[in-house]
């Protein structure tokens, strides 16, 4: 089994190959890539922790929201939230906009902030706008969830009427980004890393109930 971590960089598509755009086997030399699929799934212009295998059952494992693995990210957004917006996170609900259902989500390392304050890491294409309202709220958090629903996170957000204009995964289940890796940089896992992945082989679940 091969196994990789991999600094997602913005502006990539999460897939093996994509006719239209660059993927994020693209971070890798062609000698390398073969074989390989990245573990889940980041939206384009997320950032962060991806791992990249041929390994079938610890994606399976990874992946599947009945096994739980907790998920965090680190994001930036616009608005303001509040302890009772941290409240109904942690309840569950319904995704904003689709009707689906979310588990619950748990917010820590609330930072409270600014547009001007949070201008360089604003997509430069809206800084011209934000910057209309300088003082306008702006904070940064962690969020923890256990699914893997497409969007989550910012539809999670956008139920609190606040935007996500950064997001970047650092970590999954045990693993950890390594803060050494840049976005578009990969390394192999460490040995300690396979033995986590070991470990989350090992996990059964009898899906047939």
């Amino acid at each position: 089994m091969r196994y990789y971590m991999l600094n997602k960089p913005s502006g990539v598509v999460t897939a093996v190959s994509d006719k239209d755009s660059a993927t994020v086997m693209d971070s890798f030399p062609p000698e390398i890539r073969s074989g390989l699929h990245p573990i889940g799934r980041l939206d384009r212009d997320t950032e962060g922790l991806l791992i990249i295998t041929d390994d079938g059952d610890l994606t399976f494992r990874l992946t599947r929201p009945e096994f739980g693995i907790e998920k965090r990210y680190f994001f930036r957004a616009f608005g303001e939230i509040s302890d009772a917006d941290v409240e109904k996170l942690k309840k569950g609900g319904l995704l904003y906009g689709n009707g689906e259902a979310a588990r619950p989500a748990f917010i820590e390392n609330i930072v409270l902030s600014t547009v001007e304050n949070d201008f360089e890491h604003i997509p430069a294409g809206a800084r011209a706008h934000c910057m209309k309202n300088p003082q306008g709220k702006t904070f940064s958090a962690v969020i923890k969830v256990t699914e893997g629903k497409r969007h989550e996170v910012k539809l999670l957000l956008k139920s609190i009427d606040c935007k996500i204009f950064y997001l970047q995964r650092i970590s999954m289940g045990k693993f950890v980004l390594d803060p050494v890796l840049k976005p578009g940089m990969f390394r192999e896992f460490t040995p300690e890393e396979i033995k986590i992945a070991e470990e989350y082989r090992k996990i059964f679940i009898d899906l047939r109930r």
